[in-house]
């Protein structure tokens, strides 16, 4: 029997090949707010993050540690990159989904539905498509803590899918809350967390699994529900293996559900990515602080993983 560390839990004897028990858990940087949206740009070799309340987005590199990336960011909430290398985040103080331009410069993508302002986007993934999936909870709205208070004004808190052509289009609206989302590695499922229990506890706390149909969800029965706090953002790994952010660390599930075990971490996790110089780390954004552990598995996303 394998001896794992403490901040290792196996539930199946799959996660022992999936995180080294020698791998440790590192505290890269601290000192922040409410930390979210990883995503990793291995051309510059840099982690890109939010700090919500500060209205930053950070840079961190191996070599520079941590410097601001943009100050003012609107309460930038998730982020990921498009397939031409560009960050995609969600603002919640505008409301809207923005792009940022190899020059620097900004596009909105969304920021209306029927004529309304959206309640405040949450998290976001493009597909191969170019196609721009995002979530829109009301969490900007609740205070002014990350975001500005305010009465949401669509009916609903939907999931959308923004064509490559600009047509916004509602795919999912019968969540209580929508948060993070990602697709599998061959991105015929779509996974939804439901994050409603923040403020019902008779929300169950699960992640929603939906088949991607051309521009529309068909739902499958939820993949798992997460047991110690709620889901967040999340991941798939090129196994096709899950893995969510929870109160007391990242689970890991198998595309069938099963719990393959968790890393623990000592702050509520928020979000993760998988990136470094050879696509096999794991950045965890976790309440104040953001930490790397060395996993043996590749992120689903192509930008994650080693070229050769």
């Amino acid at each position: 029997m394998i001896t794992m560390p403490p901040h290792l839990e196996i539930h199946d004897d799959r996660f022992a090949a999936l995180v080294h028990p020698m791998s440790t858990l590192d505290m890269i940087a601290d000192g922040f707010t409410w930390t979210e949206g990883p995503v990793w740009f291995g051309d510059h070799g840099c982690l890109l993050f939010s700090d919500i309340p500060s209205q930053r987005l950070l840079r961190w590199s191996e070599t520079g540690g941590v410097s601001v990336f943009r100050a003012g960011s609107g309460f930038n909430n998730g982020n990921t990159r498009d397939r031409q290398g560009r960050l995609v985040g969600c603002r919640h103080g505008m409301r809207d989904v923005v792009r940022t331009e190899h020059d620097g410069s900004l596009t909105v993508l969304a920021d209306r539905h029927d004529g309304k302002p959206l309640n405040s986007p949450n998290d976001v993934v493009v597909s191969a498509d170019g196609a721009v999936w995002f979530t829109d909870p009301t969490y900007g709205r609740i205070s002014n803590f990350e975001g500005y208070r305010d009465a949401p004004e669509q009916p609903c808190r939907n999931v959308f899918r923004l064509s490559p052509d600009g047509d916004l289009r509602v795919v999912v609206s019968d969540f209580t809350q929508p948060n993070g989302l990602c697709f599998s590695p061959d991105e015929r499922t779509l996974y939804i967390s439901e994050s409603g229990s923040s403020h019902d506890d008779a929300v169950p706390s699960v992640i929603r699994r939906f088949t991607v149909q051309g521009d529309r969800l068909q739902e499958q029965p939820p993949l798992a529900e997460i047991d110690t706090g709620l889901p967040d953002g999340m991941r798939c790994d090129m196994l096709g293996n899950l893995w969510s952010s929870a109160a007391d660390g990242v689970h890991c599930f198998a595309p069938d559900g099963t719990l393959l075990g968790k890393i623990r971490v000592p702050q509520v996790v928020s979000n993760l990515c998988f990136g470094g110089p050879d696509g096999q780390r794991m950045y965890i954004t976790a309440t104040r602080a953001v930490y790397r552990i060395f996993v043996d598995v590749q992120g689903a996303e192509p930008w994650t993983r080693r070229r050769g």
